[in-house]
C-alpha cells in the first residue's frame, strides 16, 4: 500500500560548462553537457550567455563567455537570437504581447541593420 502523504520524488536535471582558458585568462574552448542529453560526449560552442534571476536583491546574474575563435558577424547574430528566445520565453512566461511585439521588432531591426552591413 502507498502512503498518500509520502512526498513525491521530484526530477533533478544538471548543465555543465567546461571553460578552457588561454595565459591570459581568454576562454579558447566551450564544452558544455547536460544530463538531459543522451549522447554523454561534451557539446562544443563558442559562446554562452546564462542569466541567473536573483531574488533576494531584485537583479540579474550574468555571465557571458565566447572564445577568440567567434568571428563578430556570428556574435552579432548569436544576440539577435538571444533576445528573440527571450521574447518567446516572456510570451509563454506572462503572455505580454505588447512587450513580446516589442522585442521581436528591435530584433527584425537589428537582424536588418548587421544584413546591410555585411553588403558593405
Amino acid at each position: 500500500m502507498v502512503d498518500i502523504f509520502e512526498e513525491k520524488k521530484l526530477k533533478t536535471s544538471e548543465i555543465n560548462f567546461i571553460i578552457e582558458t588561454d595565459k591570459d585568462n581568454i576562454p579558447s574552448k566551450i564544452e558544455w553537457n547536460a544530463s538531459e542529453i543522451k549522447s554523454k560526449a561534451n557539446q562544443e560552442s563558442k559562446a554562452i550567455c546564462v542569466s541567473i534571476w536573483d531574488a533576494n536583491v531584485q537583479n540579474t546574474l550574468k555571465i557571458d563567455l565566447w572564445t577568440d575563435k567567434m568571428p563578430v558577424d556570428d556574435m552579432k547574430r548569436f544576440y539577435i537570437e538571444t533576445i528573440g528566445g527571450l521574447a518567446e520565453s516572456l510570451d509563454r512566461a506572462t503572455g505580454d504581447q505588447t512587450m513580446v511585439s516589442e522585442i521581436n521588432d528591435l530584433c527584425d531591426r537589428l537582424g536588418k541593420y548587421i544584413e546591410n552591413q555585411s553588403k558593405i
